[in-house]
């Protein structure tokens, strides 16, 4: 199977807080990695850092075999200009959070506007699209609908619509339950499930451990900026071989 995300040796500091401290991590094409571990161990960083939301320090990240903030001449890498950056970052599927949305769109125009200014699709087939993905987030009928005028998970379910419209090759998501209800976390996780049984390439941060075990074909665990374990959900989940992962482990489930 072959390598989606090659990280090599990363290391990001914010000032004098080192946050990743060489991670190394390979994601295999249409595999799920889950990536646990307690507030601040880096997490999030490294996803930023992998579609160059953050410029790692050091090291070195692959997507589907180049970086995507540089170009490379023989041994050397130089930076890309920020459009170049742009339209690399558009294989990239990003869901964050707190869904991020533009307040000031309809739910159909927030999943077309990236296709239509990054990718320059024509607006008919982007919405013959869009309104493909949001039946297949659940959300046909909400299509003229404002973000406010939707719950939490509907929300973060546009927000996965959004990042499949581009057509990404590897989809990022950051906490995507973390700021939902816990009776809307269910349909979010649904909808990343699909995603999973379809074979989509994934890297997961979440504190769900279920879902983890079900989902994940490789569970990460990270503390203080390092990967402190990783393997298949049995291994690190219900046999954990380090004593860190352990207590992490003891404190959620």
């Amino acid at each position: 199977m072959t390598v989606m995300v090659d990280i090599r040796s990363v290391h990001k500091s914010f000032g004098p807080l080192d946050v990743l401290k060489g991670i190394d991590l390979q994601v295999r094409t249409g595999e799920v990695t889950v990536v646990l571990g307690p507030s601040g161990s880096g997490k999030s960083t490294l996803l930023r850092t992998i579609n160059h939301l953050e410029k790692a320090d050091r090291g070195e990240i692959t997507v589907d075999g180049a970086p995507i903030g540089y170009r490379r001449a023989g041994d050397r890498l130089h930076e890309l200009p920020e459009r170049e950056v742009l339209r690399r970052r558009t294989k990239i599927g990003f869901v964050f959070q707190n869904f991020n949305l533009f307040p000031h769109l309809t739910v159909l125009d927030n999943v077309i506007e990236a296709p239509v200014s990054a990718l320059k699709r024509p607006r008919k087939e982007a919405e013959e699209e869009a309104r493909r993905l949001l039946a297949r987030v659940g959300l046909a009928d909400k299509s003229a609908a404002y973000p406010r005028q939707l719950s939490g998970g509907q929300q973060q379910r546009v927000a996965i619509a959004r990042a499949l419209a581009l057509k990404p090759r590897l989809l990022l998501f950051d906490e995507p339950t973390s700021a939902l209800d816990p009776e809307l976390v269910g349909e979010v996780l649904d909808v990343i499930r699909d995603l999973a049984a379809r074979g989509t390439t994934m890297i997961v941060v979440t504190h769900e451990i279920a879902f983890a075990r079900e989902v994940a074909d490789t569970v990460v665990f990270m503390a203080d900026g390092r990967i402190v374990e990783q393997g298949p959900p049995a291994a690190v989940l219900d046999a954990p071989r380090e004593e860190r992962t352990r207590a992490f482990l003891a404190k959620v489930l």
